[in-house]
């Protein structure tokens, strides 16, 4: 059996462990959160370095990829130091490949409720982490909006362009890839608390995407109807959802056992499966991918 295991600097309520069956051969994927304590994380990494086949970066990114340039995240780097064997992902292949799907299937699936509720305009809660869904909705012809200043940086100013996404990463990534993580992105604890906030932005729009944590941050209580497009929902997720009016729920990675892992989990699931022992190249990523017959899923909720 094949072990993947994911450590997260994010709260340890989200923690789950499942076996599934990759290509023939039983995978153990599993999720582990430190409650906001990086260095907890990486003294995990340094525990079961060379003792498992991949390991995820949860709750944090390395980098991000936005049109094909690099920006490292910095503070998270101390994270990882401890790894000497075991091969690390966090996500970014799938982000690439599985999640640029997500718009071109949601029209085909739902398209004509889409129309009808109000038309094709999404709000991406923040883009430049998520470059492959945004490009996704850009080529499906959707009205876009980014709340990266917004759920970033605290300020209250959306972008709408690639252009305008382009230039916040090639500006503020430099200084933001240096700031302490935890003040850009929430962990621990603060990953349960919601604050409605920025509700015109959720409410202008027809679909609602990124980052589960990111989404949930900030959720209005009335969101009648909507549609979500996220990764690593868990049963409660799914019933705040449910309680707040949302129409159709779609993860971008498979829900297993009843809920959806972040997508660091499954590519390194995909790593471990591969016995490669390395990151794989997107179009091995998109290989394994349609050898698995894996897409975004589309639930109705409400």
């Amino acid at each position: 059996m094949k072990r993947a295991v994911s450590i997260s600097i994010g709260s340890s309520k989200r923690d789950k462990a499942v076996e599934v069956n990759l290509l023939g051969e039983t995978v153990s994927i599993e999720r582990i959160g430190t409650d906001g304590d990086m260095e907890a994380a990486a003294r995990k990494y340094q525990e079961l370095d060379g003792k498992v086949d991949a390991f995820g970066v949860g709750g944090a990114d390395l980098g991000l990829m936005v049109d094909n340039k690099w920006y490292p995240l910095y503070s998270v780097r101390p994270m990882i130091r401890f790894v000497k064997e075991t091969p690390i992902v966090d996500g970014v292949g799938l982000k690439y490949t599985l999640e640029s799907r997500s718009a071109a299937l949601l029209d085909s699936k739902i398209g004509d409720y889409i129309d009808k509720a109000g038309g094709k305009k999404v709000f991406v809660v923040s883009g430049a982490d998520r470059w492959g869904m945004s490009s996704g909705f850009f080529n499906a012809g959707y009205e876009c909006t980014f709340g990266d200043l917004m759920f970033g940086l605290g300020i209250p100013i959306a972008l709408h362009t690639a252009q305008q996404l382009k230039n916040f990463a090639a500006v503020l990534m430099p200084i933001a890839g240096r700031l302490p993580f935890e003040w850009v992105y929430p962990t621990g604890e603060k990953q349960d608390v919601r604050i409605p906030k920025f509700e015109k932005y959720y409410h202008d729009a027809t679909v609602i995407a990124g980052d589960c944590l990111y989404i949930r941050r900030h959720l209005p209580d009335d969101m009648q109807g909507k549609i979500i497009v996220t990764n690593t929902t868990t049963p409660e997720d799914v019933a705040l959802f449910k309680q707040c009016g949302i129409k159709y729920l779609m993860t971008t990675t498979p829900v297993l056992d009843g809920r959806s892992f972040g997508t660091n989990m499954m590519e390194a699931a995909f790593v471990a499966v591969s016995g490669k022992k390395r990151s794989l190249t997107r179009d091995e990523y998109t290989e394994l991918l349609a050898k698995l017959k894996y897409e975004p899923q589309l639930q109705e909720i409400n």
